[in-house]
């Protein structure tokens, strides 16, 4: 394969970041914990997000399997990241669960790893995710590191209003990551630092369920404003008991129309 001439790679990031800005909802969190609530009904809400107009759905490979072959969408993204809430010392601790190749068999057009800044492990999530971008180059699958600041070690210097995120998202890039997904950082200045950090699309998570629909929204265009490529949110979407409305929602932000038709399908 010529190095210099990657259109398969190039295809699938287009077709997952249409234009360069991507609407992905992630429902790997099954594996993390479960019950969660929206997770137990998934084929109503994979297809209702769907035709709410997101452009990816990342999934944990077992689930992305049964999904690829009930629906036949393309916008599949496998999540080779895992721990559980009973790992005790370790259930921050991810480790990789599968590989590119598998990955790609099952259906999948890009893959995904994790890294939790600060945890004790992390040396072993950074070494897993530079083991997933080095398969997944060799057979031009593109990758989401799903980076996240929030380690007990975690070491924030004063001169970084970002609390670690644009280092973040260095650390995806650096790592050959082509998207990665990071907390918002609370105001666009702060974000902007973010997305300057690294030449590749970065997605906000969803931040608290706790916040309104409406705060979540102006979180989405304060981020895009700053130079950020959209979302990567599950909970939110998921989790909100109408997933399509929200889903249709977040579209609009994401494609610059107003709060107020944001709104309007909600």
């Amino acid at each position: 394969m010529n190095r210099h001439n990657r259109e398969g790679h190039h295809a699938r990031l287009q077709r997952l970041l249409p234009g360069g800005r991507g609407l992905w909802v992630p429902m790997d969190h099954g594996l993390s914990a479960y019950p969660e609530t929206g997770l137990d009904h998934m084929d109503e809400v994979i297809d209702a997000v769907i035709e709410g107009g997101a452009d990816a759905v990342v999934l944990q490979k077992g689930v992305l399997t049964h999904h690829v072959s009930r629906t036949g969408w393309d916008g599949f993204i496998a999540h080779l990241s895992a721990s559980t809430v009973h790992g005790g010392g370790r259930s921050q601790s991810k480790v990789l669960v599968g590989s590119a190749h598998e990955a790609l068999d099952r259906g999948a057009g890009a893959v995904s790893g994790q890294v939790n800044l600060g945890d004790k492990y992390e040396p072993e999530m950074i070494a897993d995710l530079g083991r997933l971008t080095e398969e997944a180059w060799s057979i031009e699958l593109p990758v989401l590191g799903m980076v996240y600041p929030r380690g007990i070690n975690l070491r924030i210097t004063s001169d970084d209003p970002t609390k670690g995120v644009a280092h973040a998202v260095r650390i995806a890039y650096e790592l050959g990551c082509d998207v990665a997904k990071v907390p918002w950082t609370g105001s666009v200045d702060s974000f902007q630092m973010v997305t300057s950090a690294a030449p590749i699309p970065v997605l906000i998570a969803g931040g608290s369920t706790g916040k309104t629909m409406e705060y979540a929204l102006a979180m989405v265009r304060s981020s895009m404003e700053a130079g950020g490529a959209g979302v990567c949110m599950g909970r939110r979407i998921f989790g909100s008991g109408r997933p399509k409305n929200v889903t249709q929602a977040l579209r609009a932000i994401i494609d610059g129309s107003s709060m107020d038709e944001a709104l309007s399908f909600l």
